[in-house]
């Protein structure tokens, strides 16, 4: 399950210190696109739309490509991760979990995407790659989900890194 805003891009960065190896793209997806017409529209002084500014590393695609998981888009981005995300790191389309609208309020201190990604797991293993993670939410899996479950929180100001890759790598062969 892995998130796009923080792990693939470390947005908490920005505009100043992109790590080493990720590039900068400027995308024009429909959600963002919708965002940014709300915003002219709100403007005294009508401007055009702004892209959004995404540092992705073009090695990370391979890298998650060479882990032994099914992987699926756990991002608001959802299809659009496909459209736009996956073609730059060179992944195939993913699934993706299409969340509920409106987002439901988390309870306690988790995560709002914790009981969707459970739910989409359906008992099964799971590794969770997410800069919004916290103990709450491996708590709430721990009561919530019946197999294996590896939490994975980045640092949205890092994105993923070697070590990041090396601890999913060792989860998976430690299931097998």
């Amino acid at each position: 399950m892995l998130d796009v805003d923080g792990p693939l891009n470390p947005f908490g960065a920005m505009p100043d210190h992109r790590p080493d190896g990720f590039q900068e793209h400027f995308l024009m997806p429909p959600s963002w696109a919708a965002l940014e017409d709300v915003r002219i529209a709100a403007s005294p002084r009508r401007r055009e739309p702004t892209p959004l500014p995404v540092w992705l590393n073009p090695d990370h695609g391979a890298q998650l490509l060479d882990l032994p998981f099914q992987l699926v888009w756990a991002t608001t981005w959802e299809a659009e991760a496909n459209e736009f995300i996956a073609p730059l790191l060179g992944l195939p389309e993913l699934p993706y979990i299409p969340w509920q609208t409106p987002r439901p309020v988390p309870q306690g201190r988790g995560c709002w995407k914790t009981p969707e990604i459970v739910a989409w797991a359906a008992g099964r293993p799971f590794a969770w790659v997410d800069d919004e993670i916290s103990q709450a939410d491996g708590d709430w899996i721990v009561r919530h989900h019946p197999g294996p479950a590896l939490l994975r929180q980045v640092d949205a100001r890092s994105g993923l890194g070697p070590e990041d890759f090396a601890d999913l790598s060792a989860w998976a062969a430690e299931l097998d």
